[in-house]
């Protein structure tokens, strides 16, 4: 999602050189050898931060110790926005991209860090961010549209970890998470017993597997549902924590946005 995003705001004036591909999950992303060297090598790194990229951690203190361009582009953000995780204190839900508007920050953030660093293309960065900006307006316009279409009361998302809930604040869904917010932690019996009961409490037609996350804990869910007499379907895979393949509608974030409320919308109704 940053490696989309720098490119719109960067536009043909930077290189850009995403580590993280298509269906990767940065909870668990260690970096190899080859990593390390072209963060090194880079005039600029940036990465989400809150604790998203909990494998690169000490790369990034690292570089930060050695006087090396890192930037967090969440440290945008005010605390006081941020959903707060209620299993690790002093600290924050970081799957912010699914705020649109907190994207919207980020990305006029981005084009100022850029812009410190080549001031004579500063402007251009900034012209980039305010286009781009009004592309996620329109998104935001889209997507709200869609799903005013799905009742209120039908809004819940039961996925295979804690990623919507920035998601659910905005649009008012229920999230719930198989596993938590890092996908670290396996998901237990008692979790899927859990969730399980909410679903049936809550008929619920539909959960969804993530691209980044194994399928089989949310396979094992619905296994559990329909044991106790309750159909559930999977309705479709989910795009959490990376962007589908480059190319394709998904590989991009407003794609990636586009394609979510669609499948969800569409499984739920």
């Amino acid at each position: 999602m940053i490696t989309d995003l720098v490119k719109n705001v960067g536009g043909d004036i930077v290189q850009v050189e995403g580590l993280m591909g298509a269906g990767v999950d940065p909870h668990l992303y260690k970096a190899s050898e080859g990593d390390v060297l072209k963060l090194s090598n880079a005039d600029m790194v940036m990465y989400n931060g809150l604790h998203l990229e909990g494998k690169l951690e000490d790369v990034f203190e690292r570089m930060k110790s050695q006087n090396m361009k890192t930037i967090a582009v969440t440290d945008v953000l005010d605390k006081s926005d941020l959903l707060s995780s209620t299993l690790f204190e002093s600290n924050y839900d970081p799957h912010i991209w699914f705020n649109i508007e907190y994207w919207e920050r980020i990305a006029h953030f981005v084009a100022e860090k850029l812009g410190e660093s080549l001031p004579e293309k500063a402007d251009m960065f900034k012209e980039n961010a305010e286009s781009y900006g009004k592309q996620l307006q329109a998104l935001k316009a889209k997507v709200t549209e869609q799903i005013a279409t799905l009742p209120v009361d039908q809004r819940r998302l039961v996925t295979a970890h804690d990623a919507f809930n920035y998601f659910g604040e905005v649009f008012e869904f229920d999230v719930v998470g198989l596993q938590g917010l890092s996908t670290a932690t396996e998901a237990g019996v008692k979790d899927v017993q859990q969730t399980a009961a909410y679903i049936i409490d809550h008929k619920v037609k539909a959960i969804f597997i993530e691209s980044s996350v194994p399928r089989r804990t949310v396979e094992a869910l619905q296994a559990a549902v329909n044991s106790k007499d309750h159909q559930v379907e999977i309705g479709g895979t989910l795009y959490s924590d990376a962007l589908g393949n480059p190319g394709e509608k998904e590989g991009t974030y407003i794609g990636m946005f586009e394609y979510n409320v669609e499948t969800i919308v569409n499984a739920l109704k």
